[in-house]
């Protein structure tokens, strides 16, 4: 019943750290759903490869998750000295963040309420 001790587990937690270069960013206005569709288009892909979907591809979120890509591409040769053709997206994704809420209103009085979806977006890189 008995747990390790604090700085014990926090050891524990530092020793198996996940060391691949990495971007994250938050709160983009960007809904989940619309962010998964370019990641689902990318993840496996090498850097090259995918660097060239995002930027053919028409939706607003695929040129935002371009410029996080190129993030984690200068993190990797810059922090862990990686080189750049043999780099591939091992993991990509969206996760929910807050929602902004606002009200329109309608007709007769009433008001609708929008809701302005945000995401959390991570890209993660590792080498072949």
């Amino acid at each position: 019943m008995a747990t390790a001790h604090r700085s014990q587990v926090k050891r524990e937690r530092n020793a198996k750290k996940d060391n691949r270069p990495s971007a994250k960013l938050s709160y983009a206005r960007i809904p989940v759903q619309k962010a998964c569709f370019v990641m689902d288009a990318i993840r496996g892909k090498d850097v090259e490869t995918a660097l060239a979907i995002l930027e053919y591809n028409p939706r607003y979120a695929s040129s935002v998750i371009y410029k996080l890509l190129n993030s984690a591409i200068a993190n990797a040769e810059n922090n862990n000295g990686m080189n750049r053709a043999n780099l591939y997206i091992a993991e990509c994704n969206a996760s929910n963040g807050p929602i902004m809420k606002r009200i329109q209103p309608r007709a007769q009085g009433r008001a609708y309420r929008i809701q302005k979806r945000l995401s959390h977006l991570t890209v993660i890189l590792d080498e072949r």
